[in-house]
């Protein structure tokens, strides 16, 4: 019997997936978004900045690496190793890339893509890149670090929301740009209303970047439902259960035309991880009949929570 090495092949395109949603990450910094002195949120908008008013001297990359770097200490000090290999693998990718794209994108690219465009279309298609590039990391457990870190650490001793804690340090981060010189690539100094633009755009590319985060990551945890009929259906259940590591119910049924008993395996997984499991059973037994139905929640151990409010007792 063929049997795939899950274990070592996930782990490696789980970290495929994670350099490759960095590297998206990255490019819509590089490619559009640095070229335009614009600024956004998180530890990347204020390297940014620190770029911009140090007029390069300080590169993006290498302040995003050390800051970043201070919050992964700060995090595993008071939070534990929620953050690990993974986060640690991107932050060290993003902060490289972040350094060296900029050096050898040529700017004949950068010129059609993303100055020629402008700054508005630059602000919309550098946050879809970044928004989808951070929801295919965070997919695949991975993590950019950065300012949920600081939301975190916050919510641990204050009740406060993550995620409203993140925006108001993102429209910090974006307003203190008013307060630093920005210096454009050629050298000039830019004027106090082009600051207040970028300002506007920076607030628009909070958005674009969280709302495609978001529809990825809803995306990315669509649940499936698998129904299996397969002669050797305990064998499927052994091999999905124990390589696999995927709970299995074993349902009792009924050929209504042959009135035979037969075993029914019902499986749920998430959608990105369907084809491993298709191909597992098919190693197994070619002939298996597959039924694959996509569900619209799954709550319990391994997939959501639900989350309600209990009232006090008073």
């Amino acid at each position: 019997m063929p049997v795939l090495n899950k274990s070592v092949w996930k782990t490696l395109s789980e970290y495929a997936l994670v350099a490759l949603g960095i590297l998206m990450y990255v490019l819509g910094w590089t490619l559009f978004l640095i070229p335009n002195n614009l600024v956004g949120g998180g530890v990347t908008g204020l390297s940014s900045i620190l770029q911009y008013a140090t007029h390069g001297v300080i590169n993006a990359g290498w302040s995003y690496g050390v800051i970043n770097i201070l919050l992964l200490i700060v995090a595993l000090r008071l939070l534990g190793k929620s953050f690990g290999s993974k986060t640690i693998f991107a932050v060290v990718l993003a902060s490289v890339g972040l350094s060296f794209l900029q050096k050898i994108i040529p700017q004949g690219i950068i010129q059609s893509l993303a100055l020629e465009n402008g700054k508005l279309m630059s602000t919309i298609m550098g946050g879809m890149l970044a928004g989808a590039g951070i929801g295919m990391t965070m997919s695949q457990g991975g993590s950019t670090g950065g300012t949920d870190i600081i939301a975190l650490v916050v919510n641990k001793y204050r009740n406060v929301s993550p995620g409203r804690m993140i925006l108001w340090i993102d429209v910090a981060i974006i307003l203190s740009s008013l307060f630093f010189p920005s210096y454009m690539p050629d050298g000039s100094l830019m004027g106090w209303s082009d600051k207040i633009t970028t300002v506007v755009y920076g607030f628009i590319l909070v958005v674009v970047n969280s709302t495609v985060l978001d529809l990825y990551i809803s995306g990315s945890r669509q649940s499936v439902q698998l129904f299996v009929l397969s002669d050797r259906f305990a064998e499927i259940a052994d091999a999905v259960t124990n390589d696999l590591h995927k709970g299995v119910t074993v349902l009792d049924g009924e050929g209504w035309y042959t009135k035979q008993s037969r075993k029914v395996l019902m499986i749920i997984t998430r959608k990105t991880e369907l084809n491993i499991i298709l191909r597992y059973i098919k190693s197994i037994d070619p002939n298996a009949f597959l039924s694959v139905s996509s569900v619209t929640g799954v709550y319990g151990k391994g997939f959501d929570t639900i989350k309600a409010k209990t009232k006090e007792k008073h």
